[in-house]
């Protein structure tokens, strides 16, 4: 079992490392900034920018936790010996920064054992950090965060996300036309992350994303959870990249099912 100590001191951490992303992000993009690379296809791109913030985070775990595991999006992948795994997107929502749109975030997570027991996202264009510690809440700075109230799935706005493999985003289209008559609506934000950390704090019912990666939803997740949300995935499943559902409850209960019934979890 991981100390109240321990958790305090990677949470203290996680903040560190994303404020200082997020302010070389914020501060410091070019006005000519271009595509570095792509990724799962010529339309998954990633930035200079990109590369520097995950240089700059996996810096600063080296110097504060040398013993700790680290998974990033960037490439970095390195064992640790101390139980503990950091999870590290540096850029959710490239795409919105590459055009200079806000909706883009900073998430950090810390597993211990296999469990996320610490998330921060932050947001630098919101003036937002979001962070949960495992049974500990989720926080909006220093404003406790609660998922909305139970309602039925016929008043649920709800966000999704789609692939970049063009395949792919076929089916979601055709999973969503299954999905927005029997909701309020749905809306794409471009950032799974902040669109977790937006079911925490109340803005969404509900979000779901077939795709995600580890780094994705490691940090929104915990934070959703802490929230009061459900998370998962496909019936009795955890989210993965087979399918990420958080939802408040009334709204899981409901909409869990017509995503298996729709195949949501499958290509």
């Amino acid at each position: 079992m991981i100390s109240e100590e321990l958790k305090a001191e990677l949470l203290g951490v996680a903040l560190e490392a994303a404020r200082q992303a997020g302010e070389l992000l914020r501060d410091g993009r070019p006005a000519d900034l271009a595509v570095a690379a792509t990724k799962s296809s010529p339309i998954d791109v990633v930035t200079e920018m990109d590369i520097a913030a995950e240089k700059l985070i996996t810096g600063l775990l080296a110097e504060r936790r040398p013993e700790d595991g680290l998974l990033g999006e960037e490439g970095a992948d390195t064992p640790g010996t101390s139980g503990v795994r950091w999870v590290v997107d540096p850029l959710d929502g490239t795409v919105n920064y590459l055009y200079g749109l806000p909706s883009w975030g900073v998430s950090i997570a810390a597993e211990y054992r296999g469990e996320t027991v610490v998330g921060v996202v932050a947001a630098p264009m919101r003036g937002e950090t979001y962070h949960a510690v495992l049974g500990g809440g989720a926080w909006l700075g220093g404003e406790r965060l609660a998922c909305r109230a139970g309602a039925p799935l016929d008043q649920a706005l709800l966000s999704t996300g789609f692939a970049y493999v063009q395949t792919r985003r076929a089916h979601q289209a055709d999973v969503v036309a299954r999905i927005i008559p029997l909701v309020r609506d749905v809306r794409r934000g471009g950032s799974a992350a902040l669109d977790l950390c937006d079911v925490a704090a109340g803005r969404l019912d509900g979000h779901y994303e077939r795709g995600l990666n580890p780094w994705d939803l490691a940090a929104g997740e915990l934070i959703a959870r802490e929230a009061g949300a459900l998370t998962g995935g496909r019936p009795g499943e955890p989210a993965s990249g087979e399918l990420t559902l958080a939802a408040s409850p009334a709204v899981f209960a409901s909409l869990q099912p017509l995503l298996e019934e729709a195949g949501a979890w499958h290509d």
